[in-house]
């Protein structure tokens, strides 16, 4: 029996904890001296909203991650692939879909 090895690059590297889009924003922000509560008035959204993002509470949707862009200058895409990424490490963590997704694999091998 021959057996595949797999080779890993620096991008298929999984960390151990999804980072959520909130914290590389807290970092951006505190890079640039601005508070939470200042950033949340330029942007024209309540500072709690924000604090959720921030916290990890809250996704960072399509239309804040354009906002993020107008006002940081970092790409929109940037933030959204940040919250796929985290919703795809949080999903694969979870294990009632992990064992679900074992169930299908089991059946679909016998198809």
């Amino acid at each position: 029996m021959e057996t595949t090895r797999r080779i890993y690059r620096a991008n298929d590297l999984i960390p151990f904890e999804p980072t959520h889009p909130g914290e590389v924003l807290r970092e951006e922000l505190e890079s640039r001296g601005i508070s939470q509560r200042k950033f949340a008035a330029v942007i024209g959204m309540q500072s709690s909203a924000l604090n959720e993002i921030v916290n990890g509470k809250r996704s960072v949707s399509i239309d804040f991650a354009i906002i993020l862009e107008a006002a940081l200058g970092i790409d929109a895409m940037f933030w959204v692939n940040l919250q796929i990424r985290y919703n795809m490490q949080t999903a694969r963590k979870d294990s009632k879909l992990s064992e679900r997704l074992n169930q299908i694999r089991k059946v679909a091998a016998m198809l």
